[in-house]
């Protein structure tokens, strides 16, 4: 497949994205703040940076775009058709940090919830409920995928 986009305005376009206060990332904030939770967002003190911390809590929310952190079986994770050595290498390496992150904040005592893309765009308050109910119970880990 031929990109229909000059090089230059794809790497760009590419360039603009961001990393914080994403779409996602900004609803699961904005029904957290709706249920009385308070947070803080990316902590630098913590071994990596969360999207979003509740210490009260001790639980530490990652919210990955399905695409970026290469979630396996969505339809939101397909590989471009060009570049694919460096996108391939890219996911990969984000998916090793997600994983050694994951890995330093359950050693000092935090709980990991990990809120998937596809999972806010298929049904968002079914994933807000379930995630306020993880944040309050005692489980260790949380996944929400559609």
């Amino acid at each position: 497949m031929i990109d229909v986009v000059a090089p230059e305005i794809r790497s760009r376009m590419m360039a603009s994205i961001g990393s914080r206060n994403t779409r996602p990332e900004m609803q699961v904030r904005r029904h957290l703040h709706a249920l009385g939770f308070r947070y803080r967002l990316h902590r630098k003190e913590l071994p990596c940076k969360p999207d979003i911390v509740l210490p009260k809590y001790q639980v530490a929310i990652f919210i990955h775009g399905c695409f970026w952190h290469g979630h396996r079986g969505c339809r939101f994770a397909t590989g471009p058709a060009t570049r694919t050595e460096f996108w391939t290498a890219k996911i990969s390496a984000n998916q090793e940090r997600d994983a050694a992150a994951e890995s330093k904040l359950r050693k000092t005592g935090w709980r990991i919830a990990t809120v998937w893309e596809c999972a806010l765009r298929a049904n968002p308050d079914e994933t807000i409920r379930c995630l306020a109910d993880f944040i309050v119970s005692s489980e260790v880990s949380f996944e929400a995928a559609a």
